[in-house]
């Protein structure tokens, strides 16, 4: 069996190749580099550079490499610049879905599993968010997402397709110092940067109705998300069941105060953040039920939030100098 993983190159993306690597399952990487890095594909594992949407080269691609199947992770990840860039939103996560989907047809490739998103369910109205809970996206992004689930679906009643979709909350943490989040856009980078900037952290509103007054969400860590992926691989692989989606929560949510906390922790670097005002549709809470994963995927939180905090910083670090402040 040999696993296409889109999107090999990115942050995400990168562990799922490791996880395979680990699991004994070959793997092939295609990515257009447009956010991945190439230093982050390991040597012995093909790499293919190309766009999604080239329906041509992604059949190639497969065919190329006896692919068996497909854990589709490439896509344009950014929910608040989606708004802002709605089609290039729409070209990558379902155009580029589409023609994945395609190509797979074409090839003869039964299985899938997609990398979806909590931002499908927008704002919940519910303290833990369940795989039966309303979606209702706020984003092309969350949009792009729920329709890429329905791509699958659709595929799954016309053709036989295998396929399962995992929602993702906030992933977090390394599984290895090579591979740091590079996004411009995610807490953990942001605030990491303006330590090493020399710089005062932000945090957006404390005045909502949690605990702290912080807003509370879903942290889990990325290594632990790559395993429920090689599970879900090997699940479709046996010809067991699967559910249409899983959440991958850790049923308990944490305060961006408290990572706040755990961070001047872990870095040694003493900081109060900034209070600005709340962001408009930042909900107050968002905490995954991960039963269904739990049951079918092993899916478990194998790291505490210092583990998360301390592999991302080390990433982070890993060839350039500790930060003075």
């Amino acid at each position: 069996m040999t696993w296409m993983v889109t999107g090999g190159a990115g942050y995400i993306g990168a562990h799922v190749v490791r996880a395979l690597r680990e699991a004994g399952t070959a793997a092939v990487v295609l990515d257009d580099l447009s956010t991945g890095h190439r230093r982050f594909v390991p040597e012995s594992v093909p790499f293919v550079q190309a766009d999604l949407a080239d329906t041509d080269a992604v059949r190639a691609a497969l065919v190329e490499h006896g692919v068996t199947g497909v854990i589709h992770v490439a896509g344009f990840k950014y929910a608040g610049v989606s708004v802002d860039r709605p089609l290039h939103a729409y070209r990558v996560n379902v155009t580029g879905t589409a023609s994945l989907l395609q190509a797979m047809q074409d090839a003869g490739v039964e299985r899938v599993v997609f990398s979806s998103s909590a931002a499908t369910y927008g704002t919940p109205d519910v303290d833990l968010v369940t795989e039966a809970t309303r979606t209702a996206p706020e984003s092309p992004y969350g949009e792009s997402k729920l329709i890429g689930e329905w791509l699958l679906a659709d595929q799954a009643r016309a053709t036989g397709l295998r396929h399962t979709s995992l929602r993702y909350f906030n992933v977090v943490g390394s599984g290895d110092p090579a591979l740091p989040d590079t996004s411009p856009h995610n807490l953990f980078p942001l605030v990491f940067d303006a330590l090493v900037a020399g710089r005062t952290p932000r945090v957006y509103g404390d005045d909502y109705p949690t605990p702290d007054g912080t807003c509370v969400r879903d942290y889990v860590h990325v290594a632990d998300l790559a395993l429920a992926h090689v599970a879900a691989a090997r699940r479709l692989e046996a010809g067991e069941p699967v559910e249409p989606v899983y959440n991958l929560g850790s049923g308990r949510g944490t305060s961006v105060r408290q990572i706040m906390d755990t961070m001047a922790a872990v870095t040694g670097i003493a900081f109060t953040p900034e209070v600005h005002e709340r962001r408009p549709g930042d909900p107050a809470r968002i905490v995954a039920d991960g039963r269904l994963a739990a049951r079918d995927l092993d899916w478990r939180m194998r790291h505490s939030l210092e583990d998360m905090v301390a592999s991302a910083w080390a990433a982070r670090r890993a060839g350039e100098p500790a930060p003075t402040r």
